[in-house]
Parts: C-alpha cells; structure tokens; sequence
C-alpha cells in the first residue's frame, strides 16, 4: 500500500510539471513524432501526460482477461506496452479497414471510381445478381450498403444469422455489416489497379511507414464453393498494427510523405451509417466510428469523444484510434488458441482504465 501512496503523490507531481511545461511552450509549434526503423518508447509515462500507476492498475486487468498484447501510442511514442507486442496475430476484420486506406490512392488517381455500379464492372457471384443488385457501387459496398445478401466467404455465424436474407432494398439503403461488400471490394481492388492486396499493402502502406515485419508473405486469400470473392486475411504484430494506426491519426501523412491522401482518410472514418444492428454507434468506409447520441456508445463502459474510430477483428482484436487524445491503442488477442476471446464489454473497460491514467 505504501508503494502506491508513493507512486500515486509522484503521478501528481510529475503531471503537474507535465502542466506547467505546456503551458510554457503553448505558443509552439506543435512537432509531430514518427517512429524510425524501431519505436520511441518513453522511459517515464509522466513525460507524456499518464500515470504510470493507474496503467499498472490496466495491464493488472489485461492480465486478467485474454489479452495477449497492448501497445499505447500517444504523441507518435510508445508511452506503455505488454505482453507479445512483436508476435505476429491473425487480423481477422481488421484486414478491411486496410483495404479502405489502400483505396485512397487510386480513388484519387481515378483508378477506381466510387461510384461505378457493379453492372458496369461486370462484378456477378456463383449466384448472378438480379438487376437491381448490379446499381450498387463501389461507394455502397465501402459503406456496407450494397443491399446484396448473397452467400460470402469467411463470415462468422453472428453475420449470418443476422444477414436479411430474402430482404429486397435499393442499393446505398440499408446498413449491413456485409462480408460480401467487403469480399467482393477486395475482387474490384485487383482487378482495377492489377495489384494483389498483400503486395499493395507492402508497396503502398507497410514499406512507406517502416513497418518492422510485415510482408506480402504474410496475406493469403481464402475462397469456396459459396462465393468467387475470396476473402484477404493476413498476420501482423502490434507494433506494425500501431504504425498504422498513427498513420490514420497523422491523415495519411508520415513524415513529408502524404502516403494516403488526407481527403480519402476523414471520408472514411466519418459517420455514414447507423450500426445499432450490431450494438455499435457508427460505421464509415470499413471502420467503426464513434458517434454520440446515438443508442449504444463505441465500446461498453468507455466514454470516447465523437470523432475517434476504430480497426475490429473477431476474438478482441482492436486498433482504437481517439484523434483528440492523440492517442492510438492496440489489443491483440491469440486467436490461434480455439476459444480465445476478449469482448467488447472486457476490451472497454481496458480502454477506460487506459484513459484513467491520462491527465
């Protein structure tokens, strides 16, 4: 106990010298940190705003769920990280998120036109699309609005028992987080730049931002008999993830290189789409987004500011992002041992011990 009476009174006391130093230097130009070939990493958590106390009191309740990797990024530096933070883990529906940046570049160069309709990019499935599915566009699917609910690789049985099967409705109407949009992108993004996904995400991302591990060896795509859209899962480890993650908070900017044009990264992390359907607040072009007054909040039991966004894959795979915080955090869960599981509501209590400890 008196351990912590100690830490706790020198918290305060480096937090209020953190204070004074901001004020100080309010009238400065503001420097932007990147990681070089390996992540800064703070030597204190006090020099960078959090109590090093209160984030012991988080990895003490990570350490209590399944959580296998936490990297905290704030300032462009690794202000606390735990756990296998350079193993590398299944992305799972993170893997979508990254398609939605990859799409920046080439929407920008007219490569790929949102809104070309499926009929005009000759886009069918083992089951042919009716007429009407084929006005749907690339901009529908991006938003998960495609209105077509035929069969799709890689799909949890969460999504198909909530898939609307049967349902008809006009493209860009209808809100469902819809593997086949997601699959069936992936088809539209090869066959109009030529480029396989995990080689343009070497090329176009990875290599760009000096991601440590990540290779195009490290993506594979995954078809059946249901559907010709294969899905695109692919391995990487935390601090790669965390790259990416200060990528999006940068704007697509890493150093003096714009890597994803900035246009292309607020239109797909604002608000589009109401998710109540999966007990989430907002969804953008492939990422969830927080919103507020809407009937549930971005996580269970976390308090997040509108604005913030978020990269999810099944089994508690997060990549959090809250641009008013300047703060990126990363959860990885071991989702190769079967049964594996961290939930929203556990990974939102994690997210508000995290922001407890920021003053």
């Amino acid at each position: 106990m008196e351990y912590y009476r100690k830490n706790a009174a020198r918290c305060i006391a480096r937090l209020g010298l953190v204070t004074f130093l901001a004020v100080v230097f309010a009238g400065c130009a503001t420097i932007e940190r990147y990681p070089g070939e390996q992540w800064d990493k703070a030597t204190d958590p006090e020099d960078l705003g959090f109590c090093s106390v209160r984030l012991q009191r988080a990895q003490g309740y990570a350490n209590t769920i399944n959580t296998a990797a936490v990297v905290i990024v704030s300032k462009g530096i690794i202000v606390d990280e735990w756990g296998s933070v350079d193993t590398k883990y299944m992305t799972h529906s993170i893997r979508k998120s990254f398609l939605s940046a990859l799409f920046g570049n080439y929407v920008a160069d007219g490569t790929i036109e949102p809104d070309r309709t499926m009929g005009d990019l000759g886009i069918d499935d083992v089951q042919s699309l009716t007429p009407l599915e084929r006005t749907a566009t690339i901009r529908d699917l991006l938003k998960s609005r495609s209105g077509i609910y035929h069969d799709a690789l890689y799909e949890s049985q969460t999504m198909k028992d909530l898939k609307p099967s049967g349902l008809v409705v006009r493209p860009g109407t209808h809100w469902y987080y819809n593997n086949w949009d997601f699959n069936a992108l992936g088809t539209i993004f090869m066959d109009l730049t030529g480029k396989g996904i995990f080689e343009a995400l070497e090329e176009d991302i990875a290599t760009p931002i000096g991601m440590e591990q990540f290779s195009s060896d490290d993506g594979w795509y995954v078809g059946g008999e249901e559907s010709i859209h294969n899905a695109y899962p692919f391995l990487i480890d935390a601090r790669d993830l965390a790259r990416f993650g200060l990528l999006m908070l940068r704007n697509g900017r890493w150093e003096d290189k714009q890597v994803i044009p900035e246009e292309w990264v607020y239109e797909s992390t604002r608000y589009h789409s109401d998710a109540t359907l999966y007990g989430v607040d907002g969804y953008g072009y492939m990422w969830w987004v927080a919103r507020d007054f809407n009937k549930y909040s971005h996580y269970p039991g976390a308090e997040l500011p509108c604005g913030s966004y978020s990269a999810r894959g099944a089994g508690g795979h997060e990549m959090l992002i809250i641009p008013d915080e300047d703060l990126i955090i990363v959860h990885r869960v071991n989702t190769f041992i079967s049964g594996n599981n961290v939930t929203a509501n556990e990974f939102g209590t994690l997210v508000s011990l995290i922001l407890e400890a920021k003053q």
